[in-house]
């Protein structure tokens, strides 16, 4: 995971490492990610979550990209 200030920034970078673009997603975002993922991780009952669960998580913060499924 890379931070850039901006899109720009984050443009500048692609061009010179010459890598194609994933996906992005705010601070925000990585803030109700992190909330959902690991609220409950130290659960005895905690065993995984299924693809289905996931791909929930990231509908519920908006990451409904290609990329994210």
């Amino acid at each position: 995971m890379l931070f850039f200030r901006s899109e720009a920034d984050l443009n500048v970078w692609l061009g010179a490492k010459k890598v194609a673009y994933g996906a992005t997603l705010s601070v925000s975002q990585l803030w109700r990610l992190s909330q959902l993922w690991y609220h409950n991780r130290t659960d005895v009952a905690y065993h995984g979550r299924s693809p289905e669960q996931v791909g929930e998580i990231f509908k519920e913060i908006g990451l409904v990209s290609k990329f994210w499924r």
